[in-house]
């Protein structure tokens, strides 16, 4: 996976980047593990949780570049 982005679904970028789930719970993500996750994108989600999608994909995105 190059880049995660609004339309990205949590349960595919934890099953191709294992090592992104701990970016997700930093920012407040604490569902990654819920069956909605397999189908939900991070905008979804952040919006049900009252997160910022911007700053959970930067945070991605700034790991997977590393």
């Amino acid at each position: 996976m190059n880049k995660v982005d609004k339309t990205s679904v949590i349960g595919e970028i934890i099953r191709e980047n294992p090592e992104l789930a701990d970016v997700f719970v930093e920012n407040g993500m604490m569902c990654i593990g819920c069956p909605s996750a397999q189908m939900e994108s991070i905008e979804q989600a952040c919006l049900v949780h009252g997160l910022s999608s911007d700053k959970l994909i930067s945070a991605l995105n700034e790991k997977l570049d590393k």
